[in-house]
């Protein structure tokens, strides 16, 4: 629907949640874009305020109640930072190709950190933001293909080795990092070929024939919980028959004034990776699973 159909069906309303997270990482980008000397904590939570977002939020009281929580969690991740660290590339767009597919994908911070002595015993880190109630684990940093096109692209662009991905939590202050062989970067690379394989065939099958058959046969509905997270679900009904619509700030994490986040280890809650109470699935755009990298066969 958001490739194919044109006209494009219209998508429901925008996601408090998205709001939130792309007001994030536009603070956290913009503050390693400052001058050095400018780098403060404050300088961070003031970047968030300029910069928020306020569509999908219930009204103005439920995105300001957000915004201080957001400019808190920005400000704490930066305290943690060491300002004169520059990093590698800040919102940094890598490509390459195989014989198969060209990919490309926009990566929220690569570090550059040495890796033993010598002149240039250093490696790239790739870093992936995430703002979401979603409780990670290292699985998700382990298991997730664009992360690890993204190692692979970055490497082959930068021309330097890089195999460690780390997803930073930033509602919980927790980093879940994994070190990729090239085995492992090589078998998500064969992931990544199969899918762009798979998509390939359904656009032809799609594109041979405008009645509704030959959509369902190149796209057959797979209706189910997550439908109530879909943009468009209003033109689907199977996923209006499967779930309820979710209003556009269902994905927010609740706030307990004057407390912490929940499943944040303050908050004496979840251990890390036990499912969120009522939250999203891991998949859900509320999940804020890692983006993907976009391939073209």
């Amino acid at each position: 629907m958001s490739y194919l159909d044109r006209p494009q069906p219209s998508k429901g309303l925008p996601w408090a949640h998205n709001s939130l997270g792309a007001s994030v990482h536009n603070a956290l980008a913009g503050w390693w874009r400052l001058p050095l000397r400018e780098r403060s904590v404050a300088a961070a939570g003031d970047l968030l305020d300029r910069g928020w977002l306020t569509d999908g939020f219930a009204d103005a009281a439920q995105a300001a109640q957000h915004r201080a929580r957001a400019r808190q969690m920005v400000q704490d991740y930066v305290a943690g930072l060491d300002p004169a660290d520059e990093p590698a590339g800040v919102e940094r767009t890598v490509a390459t190709r195989t014989d198969l597919i060209a990919f490309s994908g926009r990566i929220d911070r690569l570090d550059l950190r040495r890796s033993g002595s010598g002149d240039d015993a250093s490696e790239l880190i790739v870093v992936d933001y995430k703002t979401g109630r979603h409780l990670l684990t290292v699985d998700d940093t382990r298991t997730s293909m664009p992360l690890a096109l993204y190692a692979l692209a970055a490497g082959r662009v930068l021309r330097r080795a890089c195999r460690r991905v780390e997803l930073h939590h930033l509602p919980t202050g927790r980093v879940l990092a994994w070190e990729h062989t090239q085995e492992s970067l090589d078998r998500q690379l064969r992931r990544a070929e199969d899918i762009a394989a798979e998509c390939a065939a359904a656009d032809e099958l799609y594109r041979g024939g405008p009645s509704a058959d030959a959509c369902d046969e190149a796209f057959p509905p797979r209706p189910g919980i997550g439908c109530g997270w879909c943009d468009y679900r209003g033109h689907c009904p199977e996923g209006m028959a499967a779930a309820e619509p979710r209003r556009p700030w269902d994905g927010l994490a609740s706030i307990a004034p004057g407390g912490p986040v929940p499943g944040s280890p303050a908050s004496g809650g979840l251990a890390p990776g036990d499912p969120a109470p009522g939250g999203p699935a891991s998949g859900d755009p509320a999940a804020d699973g890692p983006a993907p990298a976009s391939t073209a066969p």
